[in-house]
């Protein structure tokens, strides 16, 4: 979402502008301050901030750059020893593809910190990253609220079977209304007094927890160790040390967690699913076999599933997509205004802060980080 990003309605928002007509651009010149490389398209919203960060730092451009563009730029040392870079939105800035070993051993010593857009960093070796001294930072937080809204469309859609009366009145057909129109009562179920069992009490999986309380579902979770300060303020809920126990006791798991390169539900963990039970995932897709999704579906093990995201993407798994009881969205859950807002301002006050000596604001990658000297 760039230069066709829409004006926000609600005046709270900061005005999109492009950099010509701020009222001042950041210098690109002076040799005195250190520099960060922007990679990517222009800011669009918080343009005060960036003319802050213009004060504090030479900004290098990038722009979009493919693979080997970006390589070379690197290796002939066009940008100099910047100390960080800066990527504020998730679609552009990243033509480069995968930030592996191959890019990140082509960094400058002097670079210290990645402050990029988005909630998921399955696109970047972090821990290759933080062995070369740089600590990366992501942009969670401001999608949050896109995101855990996302997750409750979902959850209704998979307990109400919306995606069977979306298609069936979508295709304007009488025969496939009425089909919908009698027989949908008899297949489905309000979420309220249900178990929603969230896989990840990150800061989304805590959010669409107190949205989910409105529906009155009962919480359970499951992560890598219990998190007791969210647990008293959520109040009833109940952490499942175990995965087992949270997919057997769930009627409705939604995966709210990174992905840390392998699966995370197939074969196994679906023969554990409570008979009938949902699946939501706003995550990342390769955290499912898509194969034993449709399994399961088949078997009636899984009762239906809401995908925002897909294990192929941008292909989306055409018998998934083709079900009544699948919704599938192409990977929109953070797409908002206000989240684009936010990734922008983020990662501005992620390199502000660090690079100023102080604590980086959301990283992700500090337990391979050294220790600053």
């Amino acid at each position: 979402m760039s230069a066709a990003t829409p004006t926000p309605r609600d005046a709270g928002l900061p005005t999109p502008r492009t950099v010509a007509e701020s009222s001042s651009k950041p210098s690109q010149s002076s040799s005195d301050k250190p520099t960060i490389l922007h990679l990517g398209d222009d800011i669009r919203w918080n343009h005060e901030l960036y003319e802050e960060l213009g004060r504090k730092f030479n900004i290098a451009r990038s722009y979009s750059m493919g693979r080997e563009e970006f390589k070379t730029a690197l290796k002939e040392r066009k940008w100099g020893d910047f100390v960080g870079m800066y990527r504020p939105f998730w679609n552009t800035g990243g033509e480069m593809g995968r930030w592996d070993r191959e890019l990140i051993t082509l960094l400058p010593p002097s670079c210290k910190i990645y402050a990029s857009a988005g909630a998921g960093f399955d696109w970047v070796d972090t821990k290759t990253l933080a062995e070369h001294g740089v600590v990366y930072c992501n942009s969670a937080s401001a999608c949050t609220e896109s995101v855990a809204d996302t997750a409750i469309f979902l959850l209704l859609a998979t307990y109400r079977a919306f995606t069977w009366s979306f298609l069936a009145a979508r295709s304007c057909e009488p025969t496939q209304f009425a089909d919908a129109n009698q027989n949908i009562a008899a297949a489905t179920h309000n979420p309220n007094h249900s178990v929603l069992g969230i896989i990840g009490l990150g800061k989304i999986g805590f959010r669409l927890a107190q949205k989910a309380r409105a529906f009155e579902m009962k919480i359970w979770y499951h992560d890598v160790v219990r998190i007791e300060e969210r647990e008293k303020e959520l109040g009833d809920v109940r952490w499942c040390e175990d995965l087992e126990e949270l997919l057997s006791g769930s009627d409705c798991v939604v995966l709210a967690t990174p992905f840390e390169g392998k699966v995370l539900l197939s074969r196994k963990e679906f023969g554990l699913f409570k008979k009938g039970a949902r699946l939501v995932n706003i995550a990342r897709g390769k955290l499912v076999d898509e194969e034993a999704l449709m399994e399961a579906l088949d078997e009636g093990r899984i009762s239906s599933a809401g995908l925002d995201v897909h294990a192929n993407e941008p292909n989306v798994n055409s018998k998934l997509a083709k079900r009544d009881n699948v919704m599938v969205l192409s990977h929109t859950a953070g797409a908002s205004v206000e989240s684009h807002v936010g990734f922008e301002r983020l990662g501005m006050e992620n390199l502000i802060s660090y690079l100023g000596g102080g604590e980086a604001l959301t990283p992700v990658n500090l337990q391979w980080l050294k220790k600053r000297g």
